[in-house]
């Protein structure tokens, strides 16, 4: 489920605490400047439907012990066609929205479908992609709808900064045939994972140089916050991207950090679509962002 059907599925007379605000946010107008408008063009037809003429990828469920939330977790790994453990592979960390979990990307958005067909043209490099459970609790299912915006469920996207950098990630460079450093590591997100993909891949240019936002959720921190005190990530970050549509209520958060990051002089790419806060937004930009990784 994604944050905005965790939304409209939230019945208008019972709100739990945080739902009227989130609420507010989807209903906000949309002001869009002269620079808010698409990067790329639209992919081809059929780009996000898998093709059973090329070669596929395969996805695993992967356990690791965390040390935030003293269990074990799952993640789903998406490794690409003709994966071999004696070749190194980058990695791309996708994180999922408020209300899902680390299905949403391959189930609902079609991850692997936009992957396969992209690497077997040629137009991505074969990447190992680790898509995650961004809620780090003992207990974490996503939640009922009433309780989707509770200070308890946002709280453990936060914590999961800390499962992400000292469980994860050692454990995916433990398991599989990565490139083990943050030239070989890119992260992104839609809506709450977007918010969470820029708050960790700026604060952490010694573990990402590769970071996309889509559709960002007001969990994203300032950029000026982010990057303070952090020269490095002005010189070693290969790839910031930011994405939302132009019928989104949550394009605000966006264009604040696309407007920070411009007026601090930090090349980036923003890519504003014809969506809302939908599915078809977080495909195509998935699609545009795989094709600039590792390059």
């Amino acid at each position: 489920m994604t944050l905005l059907v965790a939304l409209t599925s939230q019945a208008q007379g019972d709100e739990a605490p945080g739902s009227a605000q989130a609420r507010a946010n989807f209903n906000r107008a949309v002001v869009l400047a002269a620079d808010d408008v698409r990067a790329f063009d639209k992919p081809p037809t059929g780009f996000d439907v898998e093709q059973p003429a090329i070669a596929h990828g395969r996805v695993e469920e992967f356990g690791y012990d965390s040390a935030v939330t003293k269990t074990r977790r799952q993640a789903l790994v998406y490794l690409p066609a003709g994966y071999d453990a004696a070749r190194r592979y980058p990695v791309l960390y996708l994180l999922h929205g408020i209300g899902g979990n680390q299905h949403e990307w391959s189930s609902y958005v079609r991850a692997t479908a936009v992957l396969d067909a992209l690497i077997a043209q040629g137009r991505a490099r074969p990447m190992v992609v680790v898509m995650p459970n961004g809620r780090a609790q003992a207990d974490d299912r996503p939640p009922a709808p009433e309780r989707t915006f509770t200070p308890e469920h946002v709280a453990a996207f936060t914590a999961f900064e800390a499962d992400l950098i000292g469980s994860l990630v050692p454990a995916i460079d433990g398991k599989y045939a990565t490139t083990a450093d943050a030239q070989g590591r890119a992260i992104a997100g839609l809506s709450m994972g977007g918010g969470q993909a820029l708050n960790f891949g700026l604060s952490h240019p010694d573990t990402f140089t590769w970071v996309g936002g889509f559709s960002s959720a007001p969990n994203t921190r300032p950029a000026a916050e982010l990057l303070r005190g952090k020269d490095a990530a002005r010189h070693q970050l290969k790839l910031l991207y930011l994405s939302c549509g132009n019928r989104d209520g949550l394009i605000n958060i966006s264009q604040s950090m696309h407007r920070e990051l411009r007026d601090l002089g930090i090349p980036h790419v923003w890519n504003v679509d014809e969506y809302g806060h939908d599915r078809e937004s977080w495909a195509e930009n998935l699609y545009h962002f795989a094709q600039r990784l590792f390059r």
